[in-house]
């Protein structure tokens, strides 16, 4: 049963790094391209390889203790809410992404992925964590 959790929280974690990155670097590819800058194909799938290692040793750590915290959060509510178990681990999966972003910013003026500087680009960020809580709340059903 814990290696099932551990390995369903580590692809949560990894869905939500892996769309969150792709996110950012299209987010950058299209600044490029609106200051005039031709961005192929080629150039944007190099920019998200790049990304994806160059984020893993600080955004991915950041999101791994984030969904520690919310599922484990989510995890207490199932014990009053237990027919709300996907909507209960989807909203932590944003939560726990929002509040990296939030919290950071407000404690040390940074955002670890620029495109959530923007409310939408937070948002787009917050839906990602979202596939990943539920996802693991789907992996981890009964």
């Amino acid at each position: 049963m814990w290696a099932r959790r551990i390995g369903s929280f580590a692809l949560a974690v990894a869905l939500t790094y892996v769309l969150a990155v792709i996110s950012a670097s299209q987010h950058v590819a299209a600044s490029l391209e609106g200051m005039g800058a031709e961005v192929g194909f080629g150039t944007r799938l190099g920019m998200i390889v790049h990304d994806l290692g160059g984020m893993a040793t600080s955004f991915l750590p950041m999101l791994v203790v984030g969904f520690l915290v919310a599922f484990g959060v989510a995890a207490l509510l199932l014990r009053w809410l237990p027919r709300r178990r996907y909507l209960l681990y989807t909203l932590a999966g944003a939560a726990a992404v929002m509040t990296i972003h939030l919290a950071l910013n407000a404690a040390f003026d940074i955002t670890p992925v620029a495109v959530a500087r923007t409310g939408a680009g937070l948002a787009v960020q917050g839906l990602c964590g979202a596939l990943g809580g539920y996802l693991f709340s789907r992996l981890t059903s009964r």
